[in-house]
């Protein structure tokens, strides 16, 4: 690509920029062989050495491409940018040029060092936590999470021998003493959990995190870096479902890490907590991968040591739709948000209706958390319980024209399930209850569509919901 000696030269740090305009920009570089400003799509397994030197060297770790990576070929964008860089690719498993786009972006939007994607939100938790635990180990749970994710602790998880305990008021300081163990590894939480709504309160949490030198991991679907940036509230690691929000057309599943920079992994080691991944050499003559990659060691043990080794790659085709995705977020998020604000607001106010589980309202017992770190715009995913349980609940559901019945969050369409008989019908009636998981309460995400033309939808619901429930 030539330029005459009056073009300026085109900006490839974006550190500084505001956040609409990183969204765009970050991680992406003009194609230096055809000038292509799409990043491309990457369809290949690997990549060409160039030399036998150039082969050792990579696979040591040893070249170091920043930004972009395969995008800009043996040339480094920016001279001066500061940070280790990222390794080389040598194989699509580990890493891809156009998969590179969406986790620089995303590390940007977030405000971490580095991000690897994956395969799914599924592999997104595994993969961040597999990092830190094993076999023997323990981690600590807010009580409050996404179903699916509690399935995940309690069925593969403990088939690997890693433990979860849950924490059921996060508030309660003695709570968490009685949890956290000698080989606890990390503390999880979600920033909006999944259906309720029910807000955490990650300062708090955070601050239980630093007392015992655990590193804490936020999921960060449902609010998105549009919404709220875990790592200003304390948290360390932060995981997405991309799937939803920041893909935002339900038309591919993937998953994300991004490494905070902040957790001091020393400070732990001698405090008894060890992360032999992060902190020990893997072998004589080579460094460990603190000393290696500095603030961004943690992401590297997730690249190298449980995505390579696993294998949860994201196809190229879907990283693209990625990065396309995050490319317009905060305004689908204000689209999302404006309208679940409305929308919940009139639901409360519904006959048929006995309670929304939104944070954002005046009438949540969350709300004070919910203003502090959302200005009252806690998302777009929240609950509604209809009066007459099951049977309510079928007919509001079987009544709506224009949500559509299925699994699923964060697409510009409108959705709604039922968790009870969908996301945790396996889980015992008791747990249920605990969770407040009611057989009259929905899930809706809401999405793009015009909030009058959704209100219209609900009530024909809440009709069938009338003509259904005895007086």
């Amino acid at each position: 690509m030539s330029t005459t000696p009056d073009a300026a030269t085109p900006i490839t740090d974006w550190e500084g920029f505001d956040f609409e305009t990183r969204q765009v920009h970050a991680g992406a570089y003009p194609d230096r062989n055809s000038g292509l400003r799409v990043p491309p799509i990457a369809l290949s397994a690997g990549y060409v050495f160039d030399s036998f030197d150039d082969q050792v060297d990579r696979f040591a770790g040893r070249e170091l491409w920043r930004g972009g990576i395969g995008l800009t070929r043996g040339i480094d964008p920016d001279p001066d940018l500061d940070g280790p860089g990222e390794p080389a690719p040598i194989y699509s498993r580990q890493g891809n040029p156009t998969n590179a786009v969406a986790e620089d972006r995303l590390a940007s939007l977030e405000g971490g060092t580095a991000a690897i994607a994956v395969s799914s939100g599924q592999a997104a938790i595994s993969s961040a936590l597999f990092a830190l635990a094993q076999a023997g180990d323990h981690i600590v749970s807010t009580a409050s999470i996404y179903g699916g994710t509690r399935i995940l602790f309690g069925r593969s998880f403990k088939r690997f021998g890693i433990e979860v305990d849950y924490v059921w008021d996060a508030a309660d300081e003695a709570e968490w003493h009685r949890v956290i163990r000698p080989n606890t590894k990390a503390i999880y939480t979600e920033t909006i959990p999944n259906p309720r709504n029910d807000v955490t309160d990650l300062r708090g949490i955070a601050a239980v995190a630093a007392r015992h030198n655990l590193p804490l991991i936020v999921d960060n679907t449902i609010g998105t870096p549009a919404l709220i940036r875990p790592f200003e509230h304390g948290a360390n690691i932060v995981v997405h479902s991309t799937t939803k929000f920041l893909t935002g057309h339900g038309a591919a599943v993937s998953g994300a890490i991004v490494d905070g920079g902040t957790f001091d992994w020393e400070a732990a080691e001698r405090a008894g907590r060890s992360y032999p991944l992060i902190t020990s050499a893997p072998r004589p003559g080579v460094g460990s991968l603190l000393d290696r990659f500095g603030s961004r060691a943690y992401a590297r043990a997730v690249r190298e040591a449980v995505v390579n080794d696993i294998g949860p790659a994201l196809s190229p085709f879907t990283g693209f739709l990625l990065h396309q995705g995050m490319e317009t977020l905060s305004l689908r998020m204000a689209r999302h948000v404006d309208s679940s604000l409305e929308i919940a607001a009139w639901l409360e106010a519904q006959p048929e209706v006995t309670v929304v589980d939104y944070a954002g309202l005046p009438s949540n017992p969350l709300h004070d958390i919910a203003q502090r770190d959302y200005a009252g715009r806690t998302g777009s995913v929240f609950g509604v319980t209809v009066a007459g349980g099951v049977d309510g609940a079928r007919a509001f559901v079987d009544g709506l024209r224009v949500f559509s019945r299925m699994t699923g969050i964060g697409d510009t369409r409108s959705m709604i399930i039922h968790p009870l008989t969908s996301t945790h019908a396996t889980f015992a009636p008791e747990l249920n209850e605990r969770l407040g998981i009611t057989p009259g309460l929905l899930r809706l995400s809401v999405g793009l569509e015009s909030a009058g033309d959704l209100i219209r939808d609900l009530r024909g619901g809440l009709d069938r919901v009338a003509g259904s429930v005895p007086a």
